[in-house]
């Protein structure tokens, strides 16, 4: 089992990226996936929010090629975007 207050600091670090986009993306893939994540996964996500917003929005929108490091199932599933939940 995953740490609580690491997943409670990759939460915030998730939903506070900069801009509202980033955070709709980055928060609500962390809030649909996290659950599930294995030790490896979570490692991942460490890593990938380390990143520019930019490039992450472009990795997952496929405007850029995604480096090796970030490429696998967790990326493909940041890709199909259909867990943004846009508040109205």
């Amino acid at each position: 089992m995953i740490d609580t207050d690491r997943l409670n600091r990759l939460k915030f670090r998730a939903w506070h990226r900069g801009t509202r986009e980033a955070d709709y993306m980055i928060g609500c893939f962390f809030d649909r996936f996290h659950a599930d994540w294995t030790e490896a996964e979570v490692v991942w996500f460490e890593h990938l929010i380390d990143e520019d917003d930019v490039d992450i929005m472009a990795w997952a929108l496929g405007t850029q090629p995604v480096p090796p490091e970030y490429e696998g199932p967790q990326m493909a599933r940041m890709r199909l975007l259909d867990y943004v939940d846009i508040p109205r």
